[in-house]
């Protein structure tokens, strides 16, 4: 192979080509819900307590909206990593979402149609020629109701060349003081209170304006504890938890021979699971192993895509309150969350409008960073709130 090329003439023969779906094979259960906002340190009530999601305008505990991209089989990914990519390995470019008015509940039955949308070849400094590739998701439940549609973008890079590239700086995680600490304790409760203050309150659209500042959303230290809490809170991570693709090849997508493990292969899951679950082997699991996030360009371990567009999805939401609700997001992930470091995410309304719809809309302008200040993702999202 030439050493400045990437070959992608196998991509253009699934574009617009349904692929497998992906099915759960259970209803959703409340514990699936609880696990969801826990694992995503989203502590807003309605998704976890009983008592205080029952005085709610729903009636009962309900879904977060981030938690579509958990009855996934991959978190979302799957359209947007097919075709062949030779001695490839990929990672989440980003999220956009559209969400049509129905919630997800205990008892629904998800199920989700896949579809590769396009992709594109550009030069970039991590890996030299680099493939970003987007593909749809649409979610439904056992009504047939379109709940959401995630058109996700990964980013398909050569592993040689990304090796070759990175300096893997910064392969040691940084040190917090036990001050530091407490006072990051302190900056995510001011979050958290906010939530509190506005509780089943309405958040109107006319008394927002533009360049108000949303609160703060601290999380982290990040951990391979955290992480792995993630990993686990994906439903198809459980063994047996979805019913598995028969389409799934992963060294015919191009994976490394050591990343190419059998990862959600159905009928290996039946004899030995553990060789199927991805947080140990697979291209999963350079997330948990220092040695294979670095064997694939990482510096450490590191967090997953579909979280941190799950991170700014609950920010948003818990912003706009349960009268409210985010109807667009668009997200451009600049780099991943790595151990040790801390997610931060502010944002600002950047405009208001009124929709064909007649819905009342305020438009944010999102930045996720780190300690640093290094920017992680920025996103532009649309929330309608109730008007007086």
């Amino acid at each position: 192979m030439n050493t400045h090329t990437l070959d992608c003439s196998d991509l253009d023969r699934h574009m617009g080509t349904q692929i497998c779906p992906s099915r759960p094979r259970d209803p959703i259960a409340k514990m699936d819900i609880r696990r969801w906002a826990q694992a995503m340190r989203y502590p807003n009530r309605l998704h976890y307590d009983d008592g205080f999601a029952n005085e709610s305008r729903f009636g009962r505990l309900i879904a977060p909206q981030s938690f579509a991209v958990a009855c996934d089989d991959g978190h979302g990914a799957a359209p947007a990593s097919v075709g062949h990519i030779p001695e490839s390995h990929l990672i989440f470019g980003g999220d956009e979402w559209w969400f049509y008015g129905p919630r997800i509940y205990d008892g629904d039955l998800i199920h989700d149609v896949r579809t590769p949308y396009d992709y594109s070849i550009k030069e970039t400094k991590f890996a030299g020629p680099t493939c970003f590739q987007r593909g749809d998701n649409d979610y439904y439940n056992q009504n047939g109701d379109l709940i959401a549609r995630q058109r996700s973008t990964t980013i398909r890079y050569r592993v040689d060349l990304a090796r070759e590239m990175s300096a893997l700086k910064g392969a040691e995680d940084p040190e917090w003081t036990d001050e530091q600490l407490a006072e990051l304790e302190d900056r995510k409760f001011e979050y958290i209170k906010s939530m509190h203050e506005l509780g089943h309150g309405k958040r109107w659209w006319d008394d927002v304006k533009i360049g108000d500042v949303l609160p703060t959303r601290v999380i982290g230290p990040h951990s391979i504890a955290s992480f792995a809490t993630e990993w686990r809170a994906y439903l198809f991570n459980i063994w047996c938890g979805v019913v598995r693709r028969t389409d799934l090849d992963i060294e015919a997508l191009g994976y490394t021979g050591p990343m190419a493990g059998k990862e959600q292969d159905p009928v290996l899951e039946l004899e030995n699971p553990e060789m199927t679950d991805g947080a140990y082997i697979g291209p999963s699991r350079g997330h948990l192993f220092p040695r294979w996030a670095r064997y694939i360009g990482m510096p450490r371990g590191y967090g997953y895509g579909a979280s941190m567009g799950a991170w700014i999805l609950d920010y948003l939401a818990g912003w706009a309150g349960e009268w409210g609700m985010v109807v667009h997001s668009n997200a451009a992930y600049r780099g991943p969350a790595f151990t040790g470091d801390i997610t931060i995410m502010t944002a600002t309304v950047i405009d208001k409008m009124r929709d064909e719809q007649g819905r009342s809309l305020v438009q944010v302008d999102c930045k996720m960073s780190n300690q640093l200040g290094t920017v992680m993702a920025t996103t532009k999202a649309e929330i309608a709130l109730p008007r007086r």
